[in-house]
């Protein structure tokens, strides 16, 4: 899988610590779409380890949050939020190791609620981290009446989501 044969998805939030590219303590996740699945190859800085170099779970965690929820996003076109992950840990990251998570919607349950699955490898297609995660969703009007969201926020999703 080369991102130069993908399309890229623009995130919607400049201050994520996922993906905000005005966040300076931001992971940088950028996405790219098959138009199947979400991708985004990142290294992890040095700043976020745990001990003796290995990325901390939490990160790990919180790349495939992201990944699985901005799948939901431009998939389904419903803002989400996560209710459950459950993540598997199978080799350890290292700071630095190139990495590619991947993120796919499994099946829309309902209207408010659908099953993503999260991929984390590094070089040579090993599996690092795997994720299956319960995830609720949004309409428009529902995220402005329950106020998750600024309005600012929300304005970048335009064209994105179902109104």
């Amino acid at each position: 899988m080369e991102k130069e044969n993908l399309k890229e998805v623009i995130s919607r939030d400049a201050h994520c610590f996922g993906c905000g590219q005005q966040n300076p303590y931001s992971l940088n996740m950028r996405f790219y779409t098959d138009e199947v699945a979400l991708y985004s190859w990142l290294s992890v800085p040095t700043h976020l380890c745990g001990w003796s170099g290995i990325v901390h779970g939490g990160v790990l965690s919180t790349m495939l949050d992201e990944i699985m929820g901005c799948s939901a996003i431009y998939r389904l076109r419903r803002i989400v939020m996560t209710k459950t992950m459950t993540v598997d840990f199978f080799k350890p990251v290292y700071i630095d190791d190139e990495l590619r998570v991947e993120g796919r919607v499994i099946e829309q349950t309902s209207e408010r609620e659908a099953i993503l699955e999260g991929k984390i490898y590094k070089e040579d297609n090993i599996l690092c981290a795997q994720t299956r995660g319960t995830f609720a969703l949004f309409t428009v009007n529902a995220v402005k009446e329950m106020k998750i969201m600024p309005p600012e926020v929300l304005e970048g999703f335009a064209g994105l989501l179902d109104q």
